[in-house]
């Protein structure tokens, strides 16, 4: 129980940097950290204590296998927050190119 407490901890850490920061990467750790812990609990979900792989064969029986989709759904938002990450970098760079800082304030105030 206490791991999902801590993911839980994680999680409102990144909901802090994303909401509380002024500086764009700071914002994007923010944005990963979340994603992990969200990432974290789906494989917490699927997880059983004592639990095998979900491979069935003939001679075992169904009752202590580990849930696959939990672990297929995470799989695929590694992947989905990899490409979501490297387009959130890429921005802050040209935003970086044009107005010369990563601070939003300032960047709010130039309207260039």
């Amino acid at each position: 129980m206490y791991l999902y407490f801590l993911c839980l901890i994680l999680f409102i850490v990144g909901i802090y940097c994303i909401l509380r920061k002024r500086n764009l990467i700071k914002i994007i750790i923010g944005i990963i950290i979340a994603e992990y812990a969200v990432n974290l609990f789906f494989a917490l979900a699927g997880y059983r204590i004592d639990g095998r792989a979900p491979i069935y064969s003939q001679d075992q029986a169904i009752a202590n296998m580990v849930d696959p989709l939990p672990q297929a759904l995470v799989l695929t938002a590694i992947v989905i927050g990899l490409a979501v990450t490297a387009m959130m970098v890429a921005i802050a760079i040209r935003i970086y190119e044009k107005y010369g800082t990563f601070d939003i304030t300032k960047i709010r105030k130039l309207h260039g």
